[in-house]
């Protein structure tokens, strides 16, 4: 699933190609893919790209047209899109095409979707639809390059660290990838209730969240280049990393498996020695 790092070097990349350029049509070959539909699509038909920018896990493209002003279009990938540019236009009949915006000299900017979920989405809004837009609305402040500094009063719930910092509500833009290397960095457990953090931890976890996120980008910022990948590399130290021995300490990695996703730790550097149980069978180990 893109997160952050991802989704920022997509909006770096595009914000180097796209601005100035003219949207020659849109087409919507996904079912479902368009979730609103005043302004129309093809009020970007003729328009131009005047910028790109990211909020969380959500892109959004702006342009400014003729005959309405200012508009963006705000796109989520879901968890197996990609927005890709591409030299050559592709076929409608491509199943894993979903937007096809036409720009100049044959070249195509494309949300592609692999998977059968079919779950990516688009808005095309006005300032005013923007300013409303719930997606954007809901979604707490931003994880990277500068996260809240009242950490501990924010994640302050009876709930797991592990799931409250991947809710977009509370934190924007961490998944499930870099969740496992965030919480190894800042030596904490997975389950650690967020109501039980000190504030020596919660400063730990800030850290860990600028120098994680940072340390991904600095990745993508010399290997990912346009068109973008499909499949983004994934330096990960920790995550999916179990039978392994941690970086840090060499105990070796553990893993909880989830029915579709896998959570990795390091039982001496975050569970005190304690093994987690698959969670689908049992709970922690007393």
């Amino acid at each position: 699933m893109p997160e952050l790092p991802e989704m920022e070097i997509t909006a770096r990349r595009l914000a180097e190609a796209l601005p100035g350029l003219e949207i020659e049509s849109v087409m919507t070959p996904g079912l479902n893919v368009l979730k609103t539909f005043d302004p129309p699509l093809a009020a970007l038909d003729g328009a131009r790209f005047t910028g790109v920018r990211r909020r969380g896990k959500l892109l959004l493209l702006e342009a400014d047209t003729e005959a309405h002003g200012p508009l963006t279009l705000l796109v989520h990938l879901m968890s197996a899109g990609r927005l890709m540019v591409y030299d050559k236009r592709g076929s409608m009949r491509d199943k894993t095409s979903r937007v096809l915006v036409r720009l100049p000299g044959d070249r195509e900017l494309r949300l592609r979707e692999f998977g059968t979920k079919q779950a990516a989405w688009i808005k095309l809004l006005t300032p005013d639809g923007l300013e409303a837009e719930p997606a954007l609305g809901s979604l707490g402040p931003e994880a990277w390059p500068d996260p809240p500094k009242d950490l501990r009063e924010i994640l302050k719930a009876p709930r797991p660290l592990h799931s409250l910092l991947r809710d977009q509500q509370v934190i924007a833009g961490i998944g499930r990838t870099w969740v496992d290397e965030i919480l190894h960095a800042a030596k904490l457990s997975p389950f650690k209730r967020g109501d039980d953090l000190s504030e020596p931890e919660a400063k730990a976890l800030r850290k860990a969240m600028v120098s994680e996120l940072g340390r991904v980008l600095d990745v993508y910022e010399e290997k990912v280049a346009l068109p973008l990948p499909e499949k983004f590399p994934k330096p990960t130290r920790v995550h999916a990393h179990q039978g392994e021995p941690c970086p840090r300490c060499e105990t070796v990695l553990e893993a909880v498996f989830y029915e579709d996703y896998v959570m990795s730790y390091c039982p001496h550097c975050q569970t005190e020695g304690r093994i987690l149980k698959d969670r689908r069978l049992s709970r922690l180990l007393k």
